[in-house]
């Protein structure tokens, strides 16, 4: 009988001497359980000393129970020097296959922190390649369990050229199939940029991080001593960087997450997203909206309650939730049907529109109209962020980035305008004039170039400045605004508002809405791509 050498994985016997069906089926089941095993129990042990799963179980957290199917479980490295040649053990530190998530497919590969850290080499790069290619054919999501260190130091070039093809795949891949990266361990350097091609980031909080350059280097160019979670922790990119969309305390509620957010995902750019049963019924009246929303547009309040409301039984997942806050970007369902939203926060800098606001929902209009899921956007704007390190950091440009991906997006595009909605932003915000299919208000908008006490100061100024009561001027010219171009049915007597709803009816106005859009088609332009604004 073959035994297998459990520190290296590898078995001590010929494998070419003759032997029957039944001794080989053996031999088999031992390679295969020294490759399930892993290294050894310290290095797992070690594993899980740092708060860590292996490989293997974040799979099975992942997957449904015994859907996974392993692809190239026996593929070892050939490179030589250095001392590889002697430590040749089984998958070459990655876990390919895939499996099932609720049934529907999904392709998944994940570092094994305990070989070689992690780090890929060739054989390790050819593995991934190979389970994008498969994901890619036959249409199906990619999650990628990211804990690696990196490029092989021992295999040089080759192992960069490893990440050169991964680079290339996820960008084949961007708006075919959905990609999601979940970091559960280091990533520097260059495969950073991996996870930065994909949609979605996930992150752990203190066992993940993320950077170009580490601390060391940080300290020796720059002077600047910072630890590893303060320079590329999930914290920092879930509320700095904006590289990460979710990030959670441990592994099991992140990889939880992961099957969720796959819950209202498509398999590809061919399909729609999985519809649902709803039991929240359609025609349900909000009486509640009308006392959420303060009339007087000074008054700030939080919109997710609004969302909260408006979806089936108030469960929606918000997308990078701790970044750009004056800005909601969230996956929910309307009657089951998956929509994507994008809401304006009066409660976070009264609701304009900045730069990372501006960046944060264009990339998420960009994959909503990629993935066939339709968008809603609610609109309370004020207009843009005003200020000196708005206009030198490029806010015309970033602005530009919203206004293109919803002037590109073809899927079914609603907006509902709750109050105020002033000046560029609101054109910007999906207005009827840049393609929103239907517009509704309720009849606390307010839709105007910009607020009724800035406009009286610009048209009324001479009245005001000659007037022997300036102030009491300036109120009756104020109202006289508000009474001449800022009334509720001003928009819609002008058909840029298709209709002035009752907040309460909100949910079942966009039910029907969506209902009739769902045979939407619509064409662009014959072109080898757009050159959107950067």
């Amino acid at each position: 009988m073959t035994v297998v050498d459990e520190a290296l994985g590898e078995p001590t016997e010929d494998l070419n001497e003759p032997a029957d069906a039944r001794g080989r089926a053996a031999e088999l089941r031992e390679i295969r359980a020294s490759a399930l095993a892993g290294p050894s129990e310290k290095a797992t042990a070690a594993q899980h000393a740092k708060g860590k799963l292996t490989a293997r179980e974040r799979i099975e957290l992942l997957l449904d129970a015994g859907s996974f199917r392993e692809v190239e479980q026996l593929r070892r490295h050939r490179a030589s020097g250095f001392g590889l040649e002697d430590r040749r053990p089984y998958t070459d530190g990655v876990v390919t296959g895939w499996g099932t998530v609720e049934g529907r497919t999904v392709f998944v590969y994940a570092h094994d922190f305990r070989i070689f850290g992690g780090a890929l080499g060739e054989a390790h790069a050819t593995k991934i390649h190979k389970i994008m290619d498969m994901a890619i054919a036959a249409g199906a999501p990619l999650v990628s369990l990211n804990d690696g260190a990196g490029a092989r130091i021992q295999e040089g070039v080759s192992a960069l050229a490893g990440y050169g093809g991964i680079f290339q795949r996820n960008t084949r891949a961007s708006g075919v199939i959905p990609q999601i990266s979940v970091m559960l361990g280091p990533c520097a350097g260059g495969a950073a940029y991996s996870p930065a091609l994909t949609d979605f980031v996930f992150m752990v909080r203190e066992t993940s991080q993320m950077f170009i350059t580490g601390p060391d280097v940080v300290k020796a160019v720059t002077g600047e001593e910072i630890t590893q979670n303060g320079l590329g922790g999930a914290d920092v990119h879930a509320e700095t960087s904006g590289v990460c969309h979710f990030a959670y305390d441990d592994e099991e509620t992140c990889i939880a997450e992961v099957r969720y957010l796959l819950s209202l995902l498509p398999q590809n750019n061919r399909e729609n997203p999985p519809r649902t049963i709803a039991t929240d019924a359609a025609d349900r009246r909000s009486e509640v909206l009308l006392d959420l929303v303060p009339a007087d547009g000074n008054r700030p309040y939080d919109m997710t309650k609004v969302i909260e409301e408006i979806v089936d039984d108030g469960d929606y997942l918000e997308v990078h939730e701790r970044w750009a806050r004056n800005i909601i970007c969230a996956l929910g369902r309307l009657d089951g049907q998956v929509v994507g939203i994008v809401a304006n926060q009066p409660q976070v800098l009264a609701g304009v529109l900045d730069i990372e606001a501006s960046e944060k929902a264009a990339r998420f209009v960009q994959m909503c109209d990629a993935f066939n899921i339709p968008i809603l956007t609610f609109l309370d704007v004020p207009g843009f962020l005003p200020g000196v390190d708005q206009e030198h950091g490029g806010i015309i440009r970033h602005g530009a980035k919203l206004l293109y991906a919803y002037c590109n997006a073809t899927v079914p595009r609603i907006s509902l305008i709750l109050r105020k909605a002033y000046g560029g932003a609101y054109i910007v915000m999906d207005s009827q004039s840049i393609g929103a299919d239907l517009t509704y208000a309720w009849p606390t908008n307010e839709i105007a170039v910009m607020g009724a006490e800035g406009a009286a100061g610009v048209i009324f100024r001479r009245q005001i400045a000659q007037a022997d009561d300036p102030e009491a001027m300036r109120r009756k010219m104020v109202q006289e605004y508000k009474n001449e171009l800022m009334h509720p049915y001003y928009a819609a007597e002008r058909g840029l508002v298709d209709d002035v709803i009752d907040p309460a009816e909100t949910r079942e106005v966009l039910i029907t809405s969506l209902a009739m859009l769902r045979t939407k088609h619509a064409d662009l332009p014959s072109r080898k791509h757009g050159n959107p604004p950067q």
